[in-house]
């Protein structure tokens, strides 16, 4: 069964694609594939939710990176991320945040 929830996105890891402030649905269960923009539970800080592109697959779990590098904390730093960590793909952006 599918669910949607809702996530506003802050700071600035998914710059150009994803402005801090907007607000996305995210449907929180499916099928994964690189390129979607997933929301998932930090790594080494559950509380802690991010907005990560998914770019590959790995044994342990998803690759993920910030399209912003300079300012993203992702797989580059902490690893792949357990299938189990991941709540879902962003959909549709239902409202723009300020610019």
């Amino acid at each position: 069964m599918l669910g949607l929830t809702a996530v506003r996105i802050a700071g600035p890891s998914m710059e150009p694609a994803l402005h801090s402030g907007d607000w996305w649905l995210v449907r929180t269960v499916g099928r994964i594939r690189p390129g979607d923009v997933l929301l998932l539970r930090h790594p080494a800080r559950p509380d802690l939710l991010v907005v990560k592109r998914a770019v590959r697959r790995e044994p342990d779990g998803w690759w993920v990176e910030g399209d912003n590098a300079e300012w993203s904390d992702d797989s580059r730093g902490f690893g792949a991320v357990p299938p189990d960590r991941v709540i879902g793909c962003l959909l549709i952006r239902y409202r723009r945040g300020p610019t």
